[in-house]
């Protein structure tokens, strides 16, 4: 009877062991995009796989059904602990991020796998410096494809043509550049603009070629121009609240970021040049204008916006980052990628 109560007990342990091996962290996702937006089903979404995957299905991200919030707030939402998980852009809180402006200038690139690469290596050994994202585990920095001019009005063929537009505008770098070209900007975030442009508030938006399509605008702004190496860029940051990170184990922990940091601002990047060029094919056959900024026209962006860098390299400065070098970095590493 004594031995078998001993195999009985054993068997317990056993059980409760195997039961805390496969123990199951289930994590929450709040995103403020629909869910056929390029950001959810070809970033977020096979992110949430990798991550299961790569923690043996320790880890499982469940992505909220509906948003918990306006997307400036996003990152407040992770922060504080009401969603696990959240992604947004930093220029949504002006003023708020200034270090993640390196990557939203003028010229930054025709690709944002590119660019989304450079930016997180010069993140890591430049900006984190200056801590802007210390009370949460900053998991991947990307950005969107080359920023672009579309409008409802004309075709825009010089700076002179945007004078007195009106235009949404997602903050940011964007926003002094919009100003530097005697544009209005309307600070709204790009799930906006429809809303925007239907009731006539904006006569235009900034937006890379995708969000075009992925906004269902193509009908509302039938004039795009296109800026080589982009009229700007925006931010985006995808990170976790930063007690639920620690409390996974050190092996979660890594596992996790294995397929975030690099791996996921390249996974990002890709599938918004891929959409950039889906986009300017729909919108070619739905009989939009596209125009190509002319060599006048970039040359007169760069002279009205030329003195943005150097204010915020002044700003990294105070804030112990060597701006100069880390815009010099990014530049290289975005020029020589692809080679």
């Amino acid at each position: 009877m004594k031995k078998v109560l001993t195999t009985v007990a054993a068997g317990i342990v056993l059980s409760a062991n195997a039961t805390l091996a496969f123990a199951e962290t289930k994590l929450t996702l709040s995103s403020w995009l629909p869910p056929t937006h390029p950001v959810v089903k070809d970033m977020i979404v096979p992110w949430t796989k990798q991550v299961k995957e790569a923690t043996n299905g320790r880890v499982t991200v469940n992505v909220l059904a509906k948003g918990l919030g306006h997307p400036k707030i996003h990152y407040d939402i992770a922060r504080d602990g009401l969603a696990d998980i959240t992604y947004s852009v930093h220029g949504y809180t002006p003023g708020r991020f200034v270090m993640t402006k390196a990557v939203e200038f003028p010229f930054g690139g025709d690709s944002a796998e590119a660019l989304s690469v450079a930016y997180w290596r010069v993140h890591q050994k430049y900006l984190s410096k200056a801590r802007e994202h210390k009370d949460t585990q900053l998991l991947s920095v990307f950005t969107h494809g080359p920023g672009l001019i579309h409008n409802s009005k004309k075709d825009v063929t010089s700076v002179a043509d945007l004078s007195g537009m009106k235009m949404r505008v997602g903050g940011g770098v964007v926003n002094d550049v919009a100003t530097s070209l005697k544009a209005v900007p309307l600070l709204k975030p790009a799930s906006k603009s429809y809303e925007l442009l239907s009731h006539g508030v904006a006569d235009g938006t900034l937006l890379p070629m995708e969000s075009v399509m992925g906004f269902k605008i193509q009908d509302l702004v039938k004039h795009t121009t296109v800026v080589p190496g982009g009229l700007y860029n925006i931010s985006f940051f995808l990170v976790m609240n930063r007690d639920r990170f620690r409390d996974l184990s050190k092996e979660d922990q890594a596992a996790i970021m294995r397929v975030s940091g690099e791996a996921f601002a390249k996974m990002a990047g890709r599938a918004w040049d891929d959409a950039d060029n889906a986009a300017l094919k729909a919108m070619k056959a739905n009989g939009n204008e596209v125009t190509v900024a002319s060599d006048a026209f970039i040359a007169d962006v760069k002279k009205r916006t030329a003195d943005l860098e150097g204010k915020w390299i002044k700003e990294a400065k105070k804030r112990g980052v060597d701006g100069e070098a880390a815009l010099a970095e990014l530049r290289q590493i975005t020029a020589t990628y692809n080679k």
